[in-house]
């Protein structure tokens, strides 16, 4: 059994199939569901929710240990790019969103709380329309949710459309394709700072390996009473060399916006996109999803300090260290061998880190993945 699962979370997510008979899903392979409108025939519409996982308690650390409620404001970024950079992959337009948030009161300032929350919103949006890829904010829902809650949940719906002659459903990936990564971490032209790359995924693992047993004393309500949780040696404060930055800041970078970098590539190259992967629950196995009859062979690139630390405190293996975190790739483009330069040389004029880590070989039976990395040569399927 993996560490993570010991600790109460299934990458694999066992269970969700026993919506496939109750979802109309017209695109099965697809990454996410697509519908048809019932007003226009001739477009799809896809629907999507998500939230930033359990990467709030980490900024609820923050904001007891500080005192201030700014911690919260990067999970704004994290709960909408969960859900924009999904959407994306299959290439529709982001139209729409609402926010949930939900918390407890007894032990969260709510006007400070939802103060952040609003100007991490802003600020995505700014970037958004920045970018020329606008989206519209329609405000949400906030629950006071004390007996309920052990801290607070950020998450959002978001809704958009795709003409299904532009669809991406991953069903025409080949043999032949090659697969571009684009990095988590560092920094981007649209970005103020740099990222350290841990996206949102991951969080229960990285948290309880790396902060101090003394927060479950301090704060009970960031853990559940089963032992395991909370066996690292630093505080939220702590600087580490290593990261170039303190403990929590690295936990709490935001999920990088993929979303404009995605849709300028559809723009020059739609044709020539078979598949597009957003690297979250699953990690670098989350491409397994797309296709029929695919072997992904991905040659990793060096990873972001803050998985090496990880790896280190947890004791993990490094072969579940790339099926439960982005390791570094955020983002890929699964494109026509043809154009593999084009789409590349698009996604670097963002100034993000960007390569070709991989290709597309037959595989005899069901989609197989075999990652070869600085740390070993893995399997999954």
């Amino acid at each position: 059994m993996s560490r993570y699962h010991e600790l109460g979370v299934d990458v694999k997510k066992k269970g969700i199939e026993s919506f496939k008979g109750v979802v109309d899903n017209l695109y099965p392979g697809a990454f996410c569901v697509i519908q048809r409108d019932p007003a226009y025939p001739d477009t799809g519409l896809v629907v999507h929710t998500d939230s930033a996982g359990s990467k709030p308690i980490q900024a609820y650390i923050g904001y007891k240990e500080t005192g201030d409620a700014q911690w919260f404001s990067g999970l704004a970024q994290d709960a909408l790019a969960m859900n924009i950079n999904d959407l994306v992959c299959v290439a529709a337009t982001p139209v729409s969103f609402v926010d949930y948030v939900a918390f407890n009161t007894l032990l969260i300032d709510r006007v400070e709380m939802l103060a952040a929350l609003s100007k991490g919103f802003g600020n995505c949006l700014d970037v958004l329309e920045s970018e020329k890829t606008p989206v519209l904010f329609a405000g949400g829902e906030t629950a006071d949710l004390p007996d309920l809650l052990r801290t607070l949940d950020v998450c959002v719906t978001m809704f958009g459309r795709v003409p299904f002659s532009k669809v991406v459903s991953g069903e025409t990936i080949k043999p032949g394709d090659k697969i571009i990564g684009v990095r988590s971490g560092g920094k981007i032209r649209y970005e103020k700072g740099i990222n350290s790359g841990i996206m949102s995924n991951g969080h229960t693992l990285a948290r309880s390996c790396l902060m101090k047993s003394d927060y479950v004393e301090k704060y009970p309500e960031v853990s559940h009473p089963a032992r395991g949780r909370y066996t690292g040696r630093y505080e939220f404060t702590d600087y580490v060399d290593m990261l170039g930055s303190t403990v929590g800041e690295a936990l709490l970078c935001p999920t990088r916006l993929f979303s404009p970098i995605a849709l300028k590539v559809l723009e020059k190259h739609r044709d020539g996109v078979h598949g597009m992967v957003h690297n979250t629950g699953g990690g670098n196995t989350k491409c397994l999803r797309l296709g029929k009859g695919i072997k992904y062979v991905k040659n990793m690139p060096k990873h972001d300090p803050i998985f090496d630390l990880i790896q280190r405190e947890s004791g993990v293996e490094w072969r579940e260290m790339y099926q439960d975190f982005n390791m570094g790739v955020g983002f890929e483009f699964i494109v026509d061998s043809d154009v593999a330069e084009d789409v590349l040389s698009v996604v670097e004029g963002y100034g993000v880190g960007a390569s070709v880590i991989g290709e597309c070989k037959e595989s005899k039976a069901e989609n197989s993945l075999t990652i070869n990395s600085l740390h070993g040569k893995f399997e999954y399927n």
